[in-house]
């Protein structure tokens, strides 16, 4: 029971990696409150955790919306202790060229305004209190240069960069920040990308070194680690979970599939 008597507040969790990270950060006592756009779906969330948790909807990229959700989340749980920065939309693949602004503002206003936002809302609290947890995602499409991921890699990688400032300027006040950066994982959108033959499965899983892909559970594995009390001394990092793939640089496949 690693997180017991925290309260971890978790964006964009009503499916998919917020989901499966309150699920985990649940299993080791810490009482979840789900965030999503989709009320409904935060509301699902939330009961299928048990009757401590709850749902609070709202729009990370909205400044009123955050600062209606993080008051409520606070009235109604006493405080934060762990935020979790996972709102998120897929990207289009569309070649640069052919993408309109408003798809580059959409991802850019989501996922980064979207982390910046909610962090310096809940922020005040936990400096207050002298102690927290701020997880972001990254992506490894934040890392390397992943051609027509426009958007999605300029968000993720300014996500990067606001991990380390923050993790720096509020590391005196007790506050830890870090991010996850997943490769590519088995999820349900990664496994319509692959029947659509927008992805190729047996590329990837040549090219990643544990040579297979992986998955949610992964994620929130992680994410754990870094929010207990194991990674105390760790901030203003980005972790890859990547099965290696990030780290791969040698110029031939850096697994050898049977198939």
């Amino acid at each position: 029971m690693e997180l017991q008597g925290r309260v971890a507040l978790i964006t964009g969790a009503g499916s998919g990696l917020g989901l499966a990270t309150a699920r985990v950060f649940a299993r080791e006592g810490a009482r979840i409150i789900i965030n999503d756009i989709r009320l409904e779906a935060a509301e699902a969330a939330a009961r299928s955790l048990g009757e401590d948790h709850i749902a609070i909807g709202g729009d990370v990229s909205d400044e009123a919306s955050v600062n209606a959700m993080v008051a409520e989340a606070v009235s109604r749980c006493g405080k934060i202790d762990i935020l979790v920065n996972n709102a998120g939309v897929p990207d289009s693949f569309t070649p640069t060229v052919d993408q309109p602004l408003s798809h580059w503002q959409r991802l850019i206003d989501i996922h980064l305004t979207g982390t910046y936002l909610v962090s310096k809302t809940v922020a005040p609290g936990m400096i207050e209190r002298g102690s927290g947890v701020i997880l972001n995602l990254n992506s490894i499409a934040g890392v390397l240069g992943l051609p027509v991921r426009t958007a999605y890699s300029a968000a993720k990688a300014g996500i990067g960069m606001l991990t380390r400032v923050l993790g720096c300027e509020w590391g005196p006040h007790g506050i830890r920040v870090n991010a996850v950066a997943p490769g590519y994982m088995l999820t349900p959108l990664t496994e319509k990308l692959i029947a659509e033959g927008k992805i190729d499965e047996k590329r990837i899983r040549r090219r990643t070194p544990i040579g297979k892909m992986g998955t949610a559970e992964d994620i929130a594995e992680a994410m754990l680690f870094l929010a207990s009390d194991r990674a105390k001394f760790i901030t203003a990092v980005t972790l890859p979970v990547d099965g290696g793939y990030c780290a791969f640089g040698a110029p031939s496949d850096a697994f050898q599939l049977d198939d």
